[in-house]
């Protein structure tokens, strides 16, 4: 199993770079594009509609997705980041309240268009952010894999009290706060070593927040992993409501693509909403 991780890791990384290192942002956005399109599977499947029906969804959101592009640019208005933070923060929250037996009694059609709203603006912020700047795009994905990271072992060496059992029995709140922990010194590290330092092509979301924040940089970062934890809590509850033990297996050894960004699909569009302050 690891050998398969590792494997599939290094051919996604061998595709993922030359586009993000790109310097036309479309190949970029072309490759993306294909990763929403499957990620709308995926959704598509853990929502009773699999099959041709699937297969359409996936297209379809990928054409709304291209289209939107292609009308726009990158140009995006802001309130458009505020609103797919709105829908993460009150109908996250609520989903997660209601649990596991609360999903399946929404109707279908509006957790399908929910989905389809929220990997919309997902992909729609990857894209944007990668144009501000490889060193902000990473910036931003990077607070959501330190928040993982640091939450793991936090919770192995500390954890006692479960977050979410019913949903993902794993996670605790001593994992959660370690991850709130290590996002703030990663913040600091990238603004007064990495931006400081390094000849980076723009500044980090770090520092963003920073010089339009100031010392309440630090609740913004507080804010984001929060809403990573419930990117990741709201997947597994689907999943969980779906009986999948991953969104499917496109990924071998790693699940599908909604299971490797869950996480960044509240952050993305949030961050971008948080720097237009």
């Amino acid at each position: 199993m690891l050998l398969q991780r590792v494997i599939t890791a290094v051919v996604l990384l061998a595709i993922l770079l030359p586009a993000l290192f790109a310097s036309n942002p479309m190949w970029f956005a072309l490759l993306t594009l294909a990763m929403i399109a499957a990620a709308g599977w995926e959704w598509s499947r853990l929502n009773g509609k699999p099959g041709a029906f699937a297969i359409g969804f996936g297209a379809v959101l990928a054409a709304a997705c291209a289209a939107t592009l292609y009308l726009l640019g990158f140009a995006v208005p802001a309130w458009c980041w505020w609103l797919a933070g709105g829908l993460w923060v009150l109908g996250g929250v609520r989903a997660l309240a209601a649990g596991v037996a609360g999903w399946p009694r929404l109707d279908r059609t509006l957790r399908l268009v929910l989905g389809a709203v929220l990997l919309w603006a997902a992909w729609l912020a990857l894209v944007v952010a990668k144009q501000r700047g490889i060193n902000f795009l990473l910036s931003a994905m990077c607070l959501v894999w330190m928040a993982d990271i640091a939450a793991y072992f936090a919770g192995k060496a500390f954890g006692r009290r479960k977050l979410a059992p019913a949903i993902s029995p794993g996670k605790s709140w001593e994992g959660a706060i370690g991850g709130l922990v290590g996002v703030i010194v990663l913040g600091f590290v990238w603004v007064h070593v990495i931006d400081a330092r390094v000849a980076v092509d723009s500044a980090s979301m770090y520092t963003v927040l920073v010089q339009r924040l100031g010392i309440v940089a630090i609740l913004a970062l507080v804010f984001l992993s929060a809403m990573s934890v419930v990117g990741d809590l709201f997947e597994s509850l689907v999943k969980r409501a779906a009986g999948a033990k991953d969104s499917s297996q496109l990924l071998p050894g790693h699940g599908g693509v909604l299971d490797r960004v869950d996480a960044l699909l509240p952050v993305l569009p949030l961050a971008l909403a948080l720097t237009s302050l």
